[in-house]
């Protein structure tokens, strides 16, 4: 029967303001042995599936460093000092410059379980509208467009929306709203 890990150590070696690596050791309950690992701390994040009256999705299009490619995602970002939900509209409106009614929220995943220590929430925004312009952070350029609810499926199957995390609260949102 899998066991929980003894942490003997931890520590943050690298500090990169929105995550820090730790140096973790840790003894296997199983043999005895002690192992390093390294592991990713960062706030939980938010993902956010916002839709018109006219059933269309709001979505972002951005330059991603990591791919090096441009991308096509739902608004999202990092928890800071809030609730999740506080989060979550107030990067839709930053990203968007949208906001809107009946917020649900869909559900959690950790998004990778091997090195990271937190969660990505989804939350569906009903009837948002334009109420103001984008509040972008210097280092973000983000357009926005609107798809219809009935391509999302085509877009991922494409490989269009390749992002794990935006795929992921597509399921949730088809699962428990669409679906349902």
């Amino acid at each position: 029967m899998i066991k929980e890990w003894e942490i003997i150590e931890s520590n943050v070696d690298r500090d990169y303001k929105v995550f820090k690596i730790k140096t973790v050791q840790a003894v296997s309950p199983r043999t005895n042995n002690t192992g390093q690992f390294y592991t990713i701390e960062t706030n939980d994040w938010v993902n956010i599936i916002a839709v018109t009256e006219n059933q269309e999705i709001v979505m972002i299009k951005q330059y991603r460093h990591g791919s090096q490619e441009v991308t096509l995602e739902i608004p999202g970002g990092l928890v800071d000092d809030e609730h999740h939900q506080e989060a979550a509209l107030r990067e839709l409106l930053e990203e968007t410059g949208y906001a809107g009614e009946n917020v649900q929220y869909l559900g959690a995943v950790n998004p990778n379980p091997a090195i990271f220590n937190n969660l990505c929430h989804t939350y569906l925004v009903d009837k948002v509208r334009k109420v103001s312009g984008k509040k972008l952070d210097p280092n973000e350029d983000i357009d926005v467009i609107h798809v219809p609810v009935s391509e999302i499926t085509s877009l991922i199957e494409k490989g269009i929306i390749t992002h794990a995390l935006v795929i992921v609260a597509f399921y949730f949102y088809f699962s428990k709203v669409v679906l349902s």
